[in-house]
């Protein structure tokens, strides 16, 4: 009950004063406040970037492992409406997405290694990290050095889910989540009279082809069996009705989990520019840029985050996932650099707590925070037993 009122109080004290990426000082000095309190040796990267360092002081022939653990820190530009004694006090910024649950969580599994460090050898990282909703934030981390001081060995990444009930591990084999790619496309033509449109090169009737013809690339040209999204999601241009548009502005997502169909589609967008233009005798700019790397956990790691689940809470408490999501998670930076596991921490109990991520009234069930930082704790150690 200590551990549950304790965890209680952090989260809503976090979900009571959230901070956009990169502005969370207020976290990240909570974070380091309490990570020292437990005599856990703290430093900071990326302004509000907190790196924890925790011993363990157990004596083994074993050669000494480290492993990280990540939690993130940042809120989403969403104004709170949910009615509850911990609602967001600062306009236009909520902890939507359940980074205070998984800070929190993160946390209390600092707290329990902290008092059973005689128990374990090797030493634990605690990453906590900025600015992940926007992305950057994990390899901002990366480039300043959080893999530096120490080889880390594994890392584990812990998010709360609405998707899964509460007190349940949410677990997947091999690829988890999408790649995240963001394409942003000028179209030039000749602004005209709407009453003479042959003296002019419409820019909308070019940009409605080419927005068309993008359906085509998903539906005929990538494998069927292989999962990937091409989404428009902003078109922006004209001035007047009466006016034939000149200037176009486009920007979209791709969405993949590897990156031979990452780069297939990427030629296959810019295909599709060349032929729009020469059509309709426009030109065009784009600005391709990849935001995040396909999310691949490593199997041996989830074998062992799966046998650990089964110990602590029974197997009925494991859910395996069946199927990636193509939504995007920066933790999977960290997994190109070294073998890990992101889980999901379940936190539906009722409607209050089953809303998506990103929702106005997103909230979490915190019974579940004792629940996931025992697990991330005793998963720790079981793999620096390996």
């Amino acid at each position: 009950m200590k551990m549950f009122e304790r965890l209680k109080n952090i989260r809503r004290t976090i979900h009571q004063n959230p901070e956009l990426g990169n502005e969370e000082f207020k976290t990240a000095g909570l974070v380091e406040k309490i990570l020292k309190e437990n005599k856990i040796k703290t430093y900071r990267l990326c302004k509000t970037g907190v790196v924890g360092i925790l011993e363990g002081s157990a004596k083994t022939g074993a050669k000494q492992k480290t492993i990280a653990l990540r939690a993130d820190l940042d809120a989403l530009p969403i104004s709170e409406k949910n009615k509850v004694s911990y609602k967001s006090k600062n306009k236009c910024v909520m902890h939507a997405c359940g980074h205070d649950g998984n800070t929190t969580i993160m946390l209390g599994a600092a707290m329990l290694l902290a008092e059973k460090k005689s128990s374990f050898s090797g030493r634990v990282q605690f990453i906590f990290q900025p600015n992940e909703e926007a992305s950057g934030g994990a390899c901002r981390m990366i480039e300043q050095g959080v893999f530096s001081k120490n080889k880390v060995d594994t890392i584990l990444g812990v998010h709360v889910s609405p998707w899964i009930k509460t007190g349940k591990i949410g677990l997947k084999y091999g690829a988890m989540m999408a790649g995240v790619d963001k394409f942003t496309v000028e179209i030039d033509g000749l602004t005209g009279h709407g009453a003479y449109p042959h003296l002019s090169k419409d820019a909308i009737l070019a940009a409605s082809e080419f927005i068309i013809s993008l359906q085509s690339i998903v539906s005929r040209v990538i494998n069927p069996l292989e999962p990937a999204v091409v989404s428009v999601g902003e078109i922006s241009g004209g001035e007047r009705y009466n006016i034939i548009c000149g200037k176009i502005k486009i920007v979209g997502t791709v969405r993949t989990l590897n990156d031979k169909t990452r780069d297939k589609i990427k030629r296959e967008i810019i295909n599709r520019l060349d032929g729009m233009a020469k059509i309709y005798g426009v030109s065009y700019k784009i600005d391709y840029k990849a935001l995040g790397s396909p999310l691949i956990n490593d199997d041996e790691i989830v074998k062992i985050c799966e046998q650990s689940a089964n110990e602590l809470l029974g197997k009925d408490k494991v859910c395996l996932l069946t199927e990636p999501s193509m939504g995007g998670e920066d933790f999977a930076e960290y997994l190109r650099k070294v073998k890990g596991c992101f889980i999901y921490a379940g936190t539906s109990s009722c409607a209050e707590t089953s809303y998506p991520w990103h929702h106005e009234n997103f909230d979490i069930d915190e019974k579940a925070l004792p629940v996931a930082a025992e697990y991330i704790a005793y998963t720790a150690i079981k793999i620096l037993e390996k």
